[in-house]
């Protein structure tokens, strides 16, 4: 959860008895999170794992945090049954008024004793104009706080806020400690200059071997599938320019919108804005100033990531009246730094809510080899627009597999980076640790 929807979940949790009546606030990759110690305390961890400052709060085996105000068994003393607490780790019945509700740790929980108890939950049941009045009651700032108290406290979210104690601080974003420097790795400094960092990464791969792909500067080749570093070398060869492959990339766009059925691959686009950045990169490469191999380049960019002159709708009819786009993303900013050309935003399942790539707003995209089936989502389009071959690369973002399962069903390479590795500023959905922006 992240953090302002918190409140309001973790009541709706406690109630139905889910995760066997533990709270789940969040589960931590590779390393559990390190706090300082809480006095009093029971610490799983007697030794600081290297570089941590403190010691962790949960078991390395279990790495979710719980929820419990009552004491801890002194070392070495057996399970106990605890005042308000029964083996489901939730409060008994014969609680005392105003006693803590104390969540008893996963150890203490007999697991083949616990039984589903479902709660009966008063919320309204609407569809329609009801559901659109109530709604409109819920934003009014007279009524709204009103309705809002009385559903709380007919479901007794109020009363369990108040009951429970978390005595440690739930962590939305995890820390990781200091790593050594592998062997044989370079690590390039978040910090640096875009530029400086693409080049660095280049020379850690294999020299290009044009022999493959061109045999002369006269030789016509086929335009599809031409990789990062094919276009780089064509580029300064004098083979062809940005704006000659613009010019393709504009003509293969309106082929496929014009196809029965169309293929509606990006939802903004504009031709002019095509050329002036193309015209913009093959003046630099007439100088022989280009600015780094990712110079020239056309990439796409999901409806969900901002990308100026475009407004970001996450393929809705109306976000983009609620959040204005004034700036590119960070993702997108530091590859405009480096030349790349974005031929506009791309399709997506709208909002991400999905794994198709359905989208009954602007069209659904279809995949590129073969036009009956679906390409997978969300990043729907930006998986149509490589595999078809009007860019080499695009920008999505993965939460639950919305890069890997459109690159899989296409047949391109995607990849969900590790959450951090990508600023995530700039990028519509919020989805704390679960989303990332990434490749295709």
């Amino acid at each position: 959860c992240n953090q302002s929807a918190a409140p309001l979940l973790l009541p709706r949790l406690a109630a139905s008895g889910s995760c066997n009546g533990h709270y789940f606030l969040a589960i931590h990759p590779i390393h559990p999170p390190f706090l300082p110690p809480v006095p009093g305390r029971r610490h799983h961890h007697k030794t600081p794992l290297p570089g941590a400052r403190g010691r962790a709060l949960v078991p390395a085996a279990r790495p979710q945090l719980r929820i419990h105000s009552a004491p801890a068994p002194a070392r070495g003393e057996g399970p106990r049954n605890r005042p308000g607490t029964d083996q489901m780790g939730g409060g008994s019945g014969g609680r005392g008024k105003g006693m803590p509700r104390a969540m008893a740790p996963v150890e203490e929980v007999d697991v083949a004793a616990v039984r589903y108890k479902p709660a009966e939950l008063q919320a309204p049941h609407l569809t329609g104009f009801p559901l659109r009045a109530f709604v409109w009651l819920l934003e009014s700032p007279l009524l709204g706080p009103l309705v809002t108290s009385i559903l709380k406290k007919q479901n007794n979210m109020t009363q369990m806020l108040q009951h429970t104690v978390i005595p440690e601080r739930p962590m939305f974003y995890p820390e990781y400690p200091p790593q050594e420097p592998e062997r044989g790795v370079v690590t390039l400094g978040d910090d640096r200059d875009p530029v400086d960092r693409v080049e660095e990464a280049l020379s850690c791969l294999a020299p290009y071997d044009p022999s493959g792909r061109f045999t002369s500067a006269d030789e016509k080749n086929p335009f599809l599938y031409w990789k990062i570093r094919d276009f780089a070398y064509a580029y300064r060869s004098g083979i062809t320019t940005p704006s000659a492959v613009a010019e393709l990339v504009i003509a293969g766009v309106e082929e496929w919108n014009n196809k029965k059925p169309p293929m509606p691959m990006l939802i903004f686009f504009k031709a002019d804005d095509l050329r002036k950045q193309a015209d913009a990169s093959t003046k630099r490469f007439e100088k022989g100033s280009p600015i780094s191999v990712l110079d020239g380049i056309f990439f796409a960019v999901k409806d969900d990531i901002d990308c100026l002159p475009y407004p970001s709708k996450s393929a809705t009819t109306f976000f983009d009246e609620i959040r204005p786009v004034e700036k590119d993303a960070v993702a997108v900013s530091r590859l405009r730094k480096c030349g790349v050309i974005f031929i506009g935003k791309a399709n997506m399942h709208e909002l991400g809510l999905g794994v198709t790539g359905n989208n009954p707003n602007y069209g659904t995209v279809r995949n590129p080899h073969s036009v009956d089936r679906y390409t997978g989502g969300s990043s729907s389009g930006p998986a149509a627009l490589v595999s078809s071959g009007l860019c080499s690369g695009a920008i999505g973002t993965d939460g639950g597999g919305s890069v890997r399962i459109p690159s899989s069903l296409c047949g391109i390479v995607g990849l969900k980076t590790t959450f951090g590795r990508t600023d995530m500023t700039g990028v519509v959905c919020d989805a704390g640790t679960v989303e990332v922006a990434s490749p295709l």
